[in-house]
This record gives structure tokens, C-alpha cells and sequence, in this order.
């Protein structure tokens, strides 16, 4: 009788949290947040994104980058309120994937631009990594 409760209460200790909760509802809302006003800033300025992908060689820079800011403003916001998470966080970390290298290349950026590139390169690379845990969850 003893052995079984103790069974009942390793079991129930192993046990996964319900599929319901989400995971580090603050760091989240943090990093969704954070996305969702980079975004917004984009759209703010959207003249200035689009001169800013063309001079990076993107390809159709006044459909891409609206649509770009759009993939990240929706998935911040999806991120922090964990609805698609999959979808969301994803996203996510494609935008930050592609994004990083190609906008904030401080390695080929002028002297005057390489600090400010190196500071908005390693900022991406941190929400990546926050997206790309995220991410990891989603799929849990």
C-alpha cells in the first residue's frame, strides 16, 4: 500500500503540465512585445524601411519590407498572447533568420554605420534566440 502512493506521487511529479499553459507568460509578452514595436517603428517610417532594404540589395523592397514589418508585427503579437504559437514563433525566427545577416551586416557596413549595424545585429540575435526557445516550446 505504501509503494503505490509513492508511485501515485512520482507519477503525478513526472507528469507534463497540461497542453493549456504556456510557457513564461512574462518572456512572451517581452519578446512579442519588443517584435510587435520594431514593427511598428518600421510602419511609422516606411519611406525610410523600404530605402533602408533597398540599399541592402533586397529584392522588391516596397512590397518586402511592408510585408516583412506585417510578419512582425502579427507574430509579436501572436507570440505574446501564445495563439499559433507555432505559426507565431516561427515567423518569428524566419524574419530574425533572413533579416539579421542581410539589413545589419556590420562587417561590410561604412566606419560611420558599423556600430550602430553591430548594436542592431546583436539585438536580432538575442530575439532569435529567445524566438528560436519559443519556438521550441511551441512544439512541445
Amino acid at each position: 500500500m505504501g509503494d503505490s502512493s509513492a508511485e501515485s506521487a512520482e507519477s503525478a511529479e513526472s507528469a507534463e503540465p497540461a497542453e493549456s499553459t504556456s510557457p513564461a507568460p512574462l518572456g512572451r509578452v517581452l519578446l512579442g512585445l519588443g517584435l510587435s514595436m520594431q514593427a511598428a517603428e518600421d510602419f511609422r517610417d516606411m519611406e525610410d524601411s523600404i530605402e533602408y532594404a533597398e540599399s541592402a540589395g533586397v529584392p522588391m523592397p516596397e512590397v518586402l519590407a511592408p510585408f516583412a514589418s506585417g510578419m512582425l508585427l502579427v507574430s509579436g503579437i501572436a507570440l505574446a498572447l501564445w495563439r499559433l504559437p507555432r505559426v507565431a514563433t516561427g515567423a518569428a525566427v524566419t524574419f530574425l533568420a533572413v533579416v539579421t545577416p542581410t539589413m545589419h551586416d556590420f562587417w561590410n557596413a561604412d566606419e560611420d554605420d558599423a556600430s550602430g549595424e553591430r548594436l542592431a545585429f546583436f539585438g536580432n540575435v538575442a530575439m532569435l534566440g529567445g524566438a528560436l526557445a519559443f519556438l521550441r516550446e511551441a512544439y512541445r
